[in-house]
């Protein structure tokens, strides 16, 4: 018996007219005619996912095995020949959870594009689907204007990510400045981490970008679609510089926690300073008459004796701390 893949496909023929849920004898036949456009889906990682990616379309084991093993791989393009698997990234944030890399990867034919999606979900490629199900001309335009649209959908999620870090991170700092407080350190360090995260993803998502817009592969991009690569080529070139700058204002915020820190512990050392500067002449006058000789001023015996230093050390040290206002010294 025949296991079935958990999967959805959508072929718009070359008349404008759409069929989904083929099976895989049809997915097969249509892939050979090299007409209309193909999109094939699959979402799971099982044996039958394998079976189709290996004996329906005939992929290479090695692209198969990247497309299902348990860690999310840098962008890449491999060009096979006959078609080209490209490994791409998408991100979420949110200010109360990390960040998370989301990976598709895609092949792209003559007439067809074939996704996994068989790590993360991933909702707005499940909704670009379904108007592509529900309205033909998304894929009418051939199968490299379809693998346009689909990187930038994810591209697009780039963006709003990198914009809502950006404003954690200025919530962040502004907090620092009111109250350093620890927790919003490891926010502040958390968030640094993220960008560099994301730095790593971007960089080779847009060297891959760049290569399906400069026509590296006339066989599979025909050149009018060119240039709507290099509109997202232009996006991925503006997180990048947008996330340049957030790790810098990251960096930012960590030093101005260092600097209130800093400053914060300046104010207390300054005030425990002055709190031992006025007692110490005062503590040795106290050690002076606390040696209960007979030769001492005023003597043992003497009645105003205490009040009289009393009096002296309390002005001697209302003395002190009206210099020391008059100084700005706190």
């Amino acid at each position: 018996m025949t296991t079935t893949a958990v999967s959805s496909c959508t072929y718009v023929a070359p008349d404008g007219t759409s069929s989904h849920n083929l099976s895989d004898e049809e997915v097969r036949s249509l892939v050979a005619a090299g007409k209309g456009v193909l999109w094939y889906r699959l979402t799971h990682d099982d044996d039958a996912s394998r079976q189709v990616l290996s004996e329906v379309f005939g992929f290479h084991p090695l692209a198969i095995d990247d497309c299902f093993n348990n860690r999310v791989d840098t962008p890449k393009v491999d060009d096979y020949g006959g078609y080209l698997f490209i490994v791409a990234q998408s991100v979420q944030f949110s200010p109360t959870q990390s960040l998370q890399l989301n990976e598709l990867d895609l092949f792209l034919g003559p007439n067809y594009v074939v996704s996994v999606q068989a790590k993360q979900e991933m909702p707005l490629v499940d909704k670009l689907y379904a108007e592509a199900a529900a309205n033909p001309h998304i894929m009418g335009r051939g199968a490299d204007f379809l693998l346009h649209t689909i990187i930038d959908v994810m591209v697009d999620q780039l963006l709003p990510a990198v914009e809502d870090m950006d404003e954690e991170i200025d919530r962040l700092e502004q907090l620092i400045l009111e109250n350093p407080e620890r927790r919003y350190l490891a926010a502040v360090l958390r968030l640094k981490r993220e960008t560099l995260l994301l730095r790593r993803s971007i960089l080779p998502q847009r060297d891959i970008v760049n290569r399906l817009s400069r026509g590296e592969y006339p066989a599979l991009i025909r050149d009018e679609a060119l240039i709507f690569y290099r509109d997202i080529y232009d996006h991925v070139v503006r997180v990048e510089s947008v996330l340049e700058g957030l790790r810098d204002i990251a960096d930012g915020s960590l030093s101005s926690y260092l600097s209130a820190v800093n400053n914060r512990m300046n104010e207390v050392m300054k005030a425990m300073s002055v709190v031992a500067v006025i007692f110490l002449p005062l503590n040795l006058l106290a050690s002076l008459y606390g040696t209960n000789l007979d030769y001492s001023p005023f003597g043992l015996t003497s009645s105003i004796g205490f009040f009289l230093l009393v009096g002296f050390m309390f002005f001697l040290a209302c003395s002190m701390i009206l210099y020391f206002r008059r100084r700005g010294w706190f």
